[in-house]
């Protein structure tokens, strides 16, 4: 029996791995970082924020010129980082870029009394998207409203419309709880108090709502909130390994902002080592054809003990 979480003892989550693949990770320098690259896994380095942020708005900008009317094409999208978003529509405009064919997935969504979050909702990440992107593209360039897609808690339209445009690349951050968007680890209870869902299982979870892991809201209070965590839904909607899977391309994007230096090593680690577990949900990508890892260089950190 693999030991009780030391964060929340009734969830599965990386305080359950072996001490010896946490304690490996805790080594990695940031050049071993860079050594991990594989077939199928690449590590890369951005020496500063200007260029790590630009290239993340790039892969929009890559991701939608391929769309075309008979092949329509787009990308899917976080909410962490935002820092993107305003880059994106600056370079829409710029490169008078006409997105008519272009799509875009949003990757997750809070529930709120039972519904997803609404425009009007502070801490909302549709609302996020149009305000800090989509608005500030010009009328005459934005692709249509259709052709904008956000996660609700009937997921039936949204799974559907990964079937009517393909998906380049799907962009994401890192959560401390090692989650890519909201896909966190699940509870320990039922047939899974002893072991974690075996990955295959847990690759077949689609777009749905989820019980979000007490790391992953204090983690939102903190990055988001002020540290009001009372504002802080309990559940989201969120995009499903399934729908990861379609994607051609899965890019993470680690500022060191939403993750610690030893979060980041760990998965990087458990990637390049094909080591999949679903306390560890990001570490399933191990088994995607295609992953990319995008560093700032001044985020990576150190594994220290540091009093403070």
């Amino acid at each position: 029996m693999r030991p009780l979480s030391k964060i929340a003892a009734g969830w599965w989550d990386y305080t359950t791995l072996d001490r010896e693949i946490l304690d490996e990770a805790a080594r990695l320098t940031a050049d071993d970082l860079l050594r991990l690259s594989r077939p199928g896994f690449r590590v890369v380095f951005y020496d500063t924020v200007e260029d790590f942020y630009l290239a993340e708005a790039l892969e929009y900008i890559t991701a939608w010129r391929q769309a075309t009317p008979e092949q329509p094409a787009g990308i899917c999208g976080p909410i962490g980082p935002t820092e993107q978003l305003p880059l994106v529509a600056r370079l829409v405009n710029e490169l008078e870029l006409d997105l008519r064919h272009a799509h875009f997935w949003g990757m997750d969504e809070w529930v709120v009394d039972g519904k997803e979050a609404g425009l009007d909702f502070p801490l909302g990440f549709a609302r996020a998207d149009m305000a800090l992107c989509f608005d500030r593209i010009r009328p005459e360039l934005r692709m249509p409203a259709a052709n904008i897609h956000f996660p609700a808690v009937d997921p039936i339209g949204y799974i559907a419309s990964w079937e009517r445009a393909r998906c380049v690349v799907m962009q994401g951050g890192q959560g401390e709880v090692k989650h890519w968007a909201f896909n966190d680890p699940p509870r320990r209870e039922g047939m899974y108090v002893d072991a974690p869902p075996p990955p295959e299982e847990y690759r077949k979870l689609t777009t749905r709502v989820v019980d979000l892991h007490p790391i992953t809201l204090i983690q939102n209070a903190r990055t988001s909130g002020g540290g009001m965590v009372q504002n802080v839904s309990t559940q989201a909607i969120t995009v499903g390994p399934v729908e990861t899977w379609k994607a051609e391309k899965v890019s993470i994007w680690h500022a060191g902002q939403h993750d610690n230096p030893f979060g980041m090593r760990l998965t990087t680690l458990m990637i390049s080592q094909r080591l999949p577990d679903s306390a560890v949900p990001m570490s399933l990508l191990a088994d995607h054809p295609n992953v990319q890892f995008n560093f700032l260089r001044s985020g990576i950190g150190v594994c220290d003990v540091a009093m403070h």
